[in-house]
């Protein structure tokens, strides 16, 4: 029976205590906040202590695995902290706000005997899952080229609500590495970690509220010398479905929820993508609970989980790469 206790008790943590309910014999014995608000409600709904102090909470209560659900400059050291206890980890995307930070939480994760997932769960979404699996098959030849959208909205409002979200400090960035990174993160996945990586960030729209970005675009060159493009914007006037199209020599797929294939001889499938009600927002996804029970079924198991922190640094590497390329006189508050 895994002893459950969660980091951060804001916005995410909704769909994390929704999974862990789900999971038969989990026992959340534990939260943790900085916030002493956030933390005593917590604290009182779930019928668990209450803690401010990361190390305190994991010495004192010892459990079996943490979710990190914390501010993105805030997932390195609690995730570090459990992992050099030897507490299993299942942490928020972005893997960290800094490369460096992803880079000693990868190392972390090497040098400990507990097992670190990083959550993107669109990974697990019915047609995602269809799509890179088809694709890897191999049935579709070889891939030529792919694409990703993310055509969504914000409004000052939601940064002023939540202001880490609009600093570099607390964010690490801001479109890409808040709502972009998951739809990056399947192409990426699909088409292959890129060789070089062109691309510009700005901030066309939210300029008076933040000092991260909302509007990106990335032109991704992969392995077999393929190419991919990507645009991601936070100026839209609605939070359009997210896109990822991939050509292939057999075949064109498009995901946009459902997965539509379109194959050279004229023949059509589509593969429609599960409904799940959730008390999280909509663009979170579906599969979070997919993803998290899976992390649990394979307590226990050797090597490392398969969305791992070396994974993940695969797209936090490319979203650092554009940062690098925008905002080359900002060089420490990017990287």
């Amino acid at each position: 029976m895994p002893r459950v206790a969660v980091i951060g008790c804001g916005d995410v943590a909704t769909v994390h205590f929704e999974a862990i309910a789900a999971i038969e014999g989990a026992e959340l014995v534990a939260v943790c906040d900085t916030d002493p608000g956030r933390l005593a409600e917590a604290s009182v709904a779930r019928g668990v202590p209450g803690y401010a102090d990361v190390a305190a909470m994991l010495d004192e209560v010892r459990p079996d695995v943490v979710h990190v659900c914390t501010p993105h400059n805030q997932h390195a050291d609690p995730a570090i902290a459990a992992l050099e206890r030897g507490i299993n980890v299942i942490s928020e995307k972005p893997l960290a706000s800094t490369l460096a930070d992803g880079e000693r939480l990868a190392a972390a994760a090497a040098a400990s005997s507990a097992r670190i997932g990083v959550c993107f769960q669109n990974r697990y979404n019915q047609a995602v899952a269809a799509m890179a699996q088809r694709l890897a098959s191999g049935e579709f030849g070889e891939i030529l080229g792919g694409s990703g959208t993310v055509m969504w909205s914000r409004d000052a409002g939601y940064y002023l609500n939540r202001p880490w979200r609009g600093s570099w400090e607390g964010g690490g960035g801001g479109l890409l590495m808040n709502q972009a990174i998951h739809t990056l993160d399947l192409l990426q996945w699909m088409m292959g970690e890129p060789t070089s990586v062109s691309g510009h960030a700005a901030t066309h729209a939210l300029g008076a509220t933040i000092d991260v970005e909302d509007t990106a675009e990335l032109v991704l060159t992969h392995a077999n010398g393929a190419r991919s493009v990507f645009y991601a914007t936070l100026a839209n006037s609605v939070n359009a479905p997210i896109t990822v199209d991939i050509v292939a020599e057999k075949a064109t797929l498009h995901l946009r929820g459902d997965l539509a294939i379109t194959h050279s001889d004229g023949r059509e499938e589509v593969v429609q993508e599960r409904r799940a009600e959730s008390g999280g927002r909509d663009y979170w996804g579906v599969s979070h609970q997919l993803y998290i029970a899976d992390f649990y079924s394979q307590l226990g198991q050797d090597g490392p989980f398969w969305i791992n922190p070396d994974e993940a640094l695969k797209t936090l590497r490319i979203i650092k790469d554009v940062y690098a390329q925008s905002y080359p006189d900002r060089v420490a508050e990017v990287s």
